[in-house]
């Protein structure tokens, strides 16, 4: 099993470069190369060269690379989750850098096993006609820093299953952890398969407009996944963005609080709040809004924060200053216009690291910011109604559709609120969790295309209709 001290010697410069800190402690960990818009055309050149030869593999040869590449990254999980951690914040335990590291093995196997069959879709005495998916081409991939490794998978993943080469960026506060991903796959793939280009906003950028691309894929903001559309929009690659959500949750009066609060908490903490489907804000009918709250607030409270390599640790920093000062201002906000800090909202401004108490805040108006804004962080707003209509509206109101969530004892009632909540994902007793096989997509300012499963390989695969 290779060490996180080698891995991390093989993806950092030794001179120059972006400095990495340690959002725990503030301390440089390495320095990861920057690229430019020259490095873009050398990469673009080698991964289109490349790609005939990688498509003409096959799908079964190229699964069972794929596997390989799976059985490496289970032998340097340790290492990877450490540097993970290190870098994004995360902790080691629960659903952090180990569980992301295992997400990453998972969905390279998924990607090689699921099977994608030419579809007859029509054989009558008018003639056949067979669907099919063929490669694009070469795939630019843009990821986000708060699932490095395990996003970039899902970008990546799909992509090489199809026949495609990839160019990948990733998020210039989090690159060492994806050099770390591809330098490990790598291994196993063949040359200009995959590539990783670290850099700024420039380079992405630059990657949206360029025409090499056939297709390009976005985790991040609704922001600069609006600023891709326009940019790529010469060019008409494929596009799949998944952008910024604000989950809602709607707790039905039914519901048993002392079952669902675990749940409720790592819908909403998982990553200290920073991951795009988690839940944001919390509607709760008012019969048992107060024990729903005491409820999150015993668990939330035997729920260590430090540092994430630390095996005690469940909740770490935020990854960046800036996101420490957004969720900051959100809750000086929420408690400027009245709302009740049930717990957390008290930071040590002076202390090293982006630390963030988990915080659960009642009593807002609908349209205080910290409902109607991302936070992207632990601090939780929690509504009380009375009408359940009203909620439904309140759920929809935002223009953003990524998740959302329905809580109750009684599943089937749970299952027809769920059909009128706009949203990609409406789970049921839970919140966030992604499955590889089961398709994942926004709507409205949350984006559109869907990843993982069959619809995953297709969205990044070309349809070919064969009429006869």
């Amino acid at each position: 099993m290779e060490s996180y001290e080698n891995l991390l010697a093989a993806v950092t410069t030794p001179d120059g470069g972006r400095p990495v800190t340690d959002p725990a402690t503030d301390e440089v960990i390495g320095r990861a190369p920057e690229r430019g818009t020259d490095d873009l055309e050398r990469a673009v050149a080698a991964t289109r060269a490349a790609q005939p030869a990688w498509e003409a593999l096959g799908h079964e040869e190229r699964s069972r690379l794929l596997n390989a590449a799976a059985d490496a990254v289970d032998r340097s999980a340790e290492a990877l989750a450490h540097l993970i951690s290190r870098e994004q914040g995360k902790p080691l335990n629960g659903p952090g850098s180990r569980f992301e590291a295992g997400g990453v093995s998972a969905w390279l196997r998924t990607a090689a096993a699921t099977p994608l069959e030419p579809e007859r879709v029509l054989d009558d005495e008018s003639g056949q006609a067979t669907l099919s998916y063929r490669a694009a081409g070469v795939v630019g991939a843009i990821g986000p820093w708060n699932w490095p490794a395990l996003i970039a998978t899902w970008q990546f993943a799909p992509a090489l299953r199809m026949g495609n080469t990839v160019v990948m960026k990733p998020s210039e506060h989090t690159p060492l952890s994806v050099l770390a991903l591809a330098a490990i796959v790598n291994q196993v793939l063949p040359d200009g398969a995959l590539t990783v280009l670290p850099g700024d906003g420039d380079l992405g950028a630059a990657m949206a407009a360029h025409p090499a691309f056939d297709k390009i894929t976005f985790t991040g903001s609704t922001r600069t996944g609006r600023a891709i559309a326009t940019s790529s929009a010469g060019n008409l690659p494929r596009l799949t963005l998944e952008l910024g959500g604000n989950d809602p949750g709607i707790v039905l009066p039914d519901a048993d609080p002392a079952a669902i609060a675990e749940d409720l908490f790592w819908g909403a903490f998982i990553n200290t709040g920073q991951t795009c489907a988690a839940l944001k804000r919390l509607y709760v009918h008012q019969a048992i809004h107060d024990d729903v709250v005491d409820a999150l607030a015993e668990v939330a409270a035997r729920m260590p924060m430090g540092r994430g390599v630390s095996e005690d640790s469940m909740l770490g920093p935020l990854t960046t200053a800036d996101q420490f000062r957004i969720v900051d201002n959100l809750v000086e906000q929420a408690r400027a216009a009245g709302g009740r800090l049930v717990m957390g909202g008290a930071p040590d401004r002076d202390a090293p690291g982006h630390f963030y108490p988990a915080t659960l805040v009642t009593g807002l108006p609908l349209d205080a910011p910290l409902v109607v804004d991302e936070q992207f962080g632990p601090a939780l707003p929690i509504i009380a109604y009375t009408d359940l209509d009203e909620a439904i509206t309140q759920a929809n109101a935002l223009d953003v559709g990524l998740g959302a969530s329905v809580w109750s004892s009684d599943v089937e009632r749970a299952k027809q609120v769920a059909t009128r909540i706009e949203a990609g994902t409406v789970w049921i007793n839970k919140h966030g969790t992604v499955h590889p096989m089961v398709p994942f997509g926004g709507v409205k300012g949350s984006g559109y295309g869907l990843e993982f499963g069959v619809e995953g390989l297709k969205a990044v695969g070309v349809p070919r209709v064969i009429a006869a």
